[in-house]
Parts: C-alpha cells; structure tokens; sequence
C-alpha cells in the first residue's frame, strides 16, 4: 500500500519507492479526470503484449512457437506477406458471462493479436507449414541451403 496519496487514479507507485501498488496506465486513464478520453482497450493491448514468441534458427529451418492457451487451431491466422514477412494473427474472445456471476479478478488477456517477423533472405516462405498440439503454435519455415563456396586452385607462374 502507498504511503502517498493519489489523486489520478493508481499512480502512487511512481513517486513512492515503498509502495507495493503497481502502475497500471490504463488504470488511470479511468479516473474521473481522464473519463472523457476517449476508449481504451487494455484487453486488447494486453492481449498483443502478451503473445510472446520463440524463434530457433536449426540448420534446415527457423522454428517459431507460442503458447496460445484458449485458442483452437481455427482461430490462429498464418499469412505470408511482401515476400519474407511472416504475419501471425488471432484472437483471444472474451468469456461468456452470466448475470448473476461475481468476478474477482480478469487477469487472463482477450483480444486480437498480430506478431510479424522479416523473414532472412534463405528462407523457402512457399513450404511453410504449422501444427498446433496442447495449445502450443508451431510454425516451421525451411530453409534453402547455403550454395558451399567454390575453391578453386590457382596455377603459379613463374
């Protein structure tokens, strides 16, 4: 708890280095000084946050994975575009919610996601290919094998 009183919102964090509150931007974009800003949607910036991605490079192919909790393989978007762009888009949908239900706490992030990564010069973008097994992305891009330099030998005159 801070020590500091806040006048907008949650924001004690920032000048109190004893607080354990934690600032949360969009947290005080719903105080009463900031209400008429505008919508902000902290599920989707979330959401695009926090679909983090790991990318291997073995040596045949660049492998990349994410966990995609709550999402069927139907919801996930796989595109290439311009070329060597690897686009990966989704959407986390917000639960269904009864009348009578009494949230506590929403931490789990909702909304769309879209990651894109510039794929190398090697990369054969026609053959990539994805599975999905226990909620886990795995997108695998092959790729072309590196022409192995020529030596050629070289005659002395003299």
């Amino acid at each position: 708890m801070s020590l500091i009183p806040s006048f907008f919102g949650n924001i004690s964090s920032i000048f109190d280095p004893l607080s354990l509150d934690l600032w949360d931007p969009f947290e005080a974009v719903k105080s009463p000084f900031f209400r008429d800003i505008g919508h902000f949607s902290r599920d989707d910036a979330t959401a695009i946050a926090n679909t983090q991605f790991d990318w291997k490079e073995i040596s045949d192919a660049h492998i990349f994975k994410a966990d995609l909790p709550s999402l069927k393989k139907e919801e996930v978007k796989i595109e290439v575009e311009d070329g060597r762009v690897l686009q990966i888009s989704g959407e986390r949908k917000k639960e269904e919610e009864e009348k009578n239900d009494k949230w506590h706490r929403i931490e789990r992030s909702r909304g769309k996601f879209l990651r894109r990564f510039r794929l190398p010069e090697n990369a054969k973008v026609e053959e990539v290919k994805a599975t999905m097994d226990s909620r886990v992305l795995t997108v695998t891009v092959p790729k072309q094998p590196q022409p192995k330099p020529e030596a050629r030998a070289i005659e002395i005159s003299g």
